[in-house]
């Protein structure tokens, strides 16, 4: 008796009958997926990032349909302000060293420290700030979709509410 296969042929082998490969990433996963793949390529950024004293040092290292990627270095004390991404989502992943990253909620402000591997997926309109706390340099991988048209910053008030707002317990949940 005959297989399928050996009847109809190997249907894998016809490439219009495949579905095209995605452009570009479509979901949420998608992108914390890219994200992830770009930081495993640690020898395509790593020779790419510098270290500035006065300001966050970033550096845009790809665009698609919809999204661009960004390398950022923080050297100690180093934050990025109360702000927003306007209409973007983003994924933030920590490529080395440490990010402390607060935000509130309506329980109050959520402290969350992010080391290497680490990653926070946001929806437009999350406001937070981020900031190097460590006594090392770190590097970070932000994906936005669509790609960053704006970054609204917060008063200033707000951001020393925000620091001083006592964080649960909870979020500093230990690292394995």
């Amino acid at each position: 008796m005959n297989s399928d296969v050996q009847i109809a042929g190997d249907p894998l082998a016809l490439p219009h009958l495949m579905p095209p490969p995605p452009a570009h990433p479509s979901t949420v996963a998608g992108f914390a997926g890219l994200a992830r793949a770009v930081a495993a390529d640690r020898a395509a950024w790593s020779r790419l990032v510098r270290y500035d004293a006065t300001s966050r040092w970033y550096r845009r290292l790809r665009t698609g349909p919809g999204y661009e990627v960004w390398l950022l270095s923080w050297v100690p004390g180093q934050g990025s302000g109360l702000h927003d991404h306007g209409r973007s989502s983003g994924v933030l992943t920590v490529l080395h060293g440490e990010l402390t990253e607060t935000h509130r909620t309506p329980g109050g402000a959520v402290r969350r420290r992010l080391v290497a591997g680490d990653q926070r997926v946001f929806a437009p309109g999350h406001t937070h700030e981020v900031v190097n706390d460590s006594l090392e340099p770190a590097v970070s991988l932000h994906v936005y979709f669509p790609g960053l048209t704006e970054m609204p910053f917060h008063d200033r008030r707000d951001e020393v509410a925000l620091r001083n707002s006592p964080a649960p317990a909870r979020q500093y949940a230990p690292r394995d």
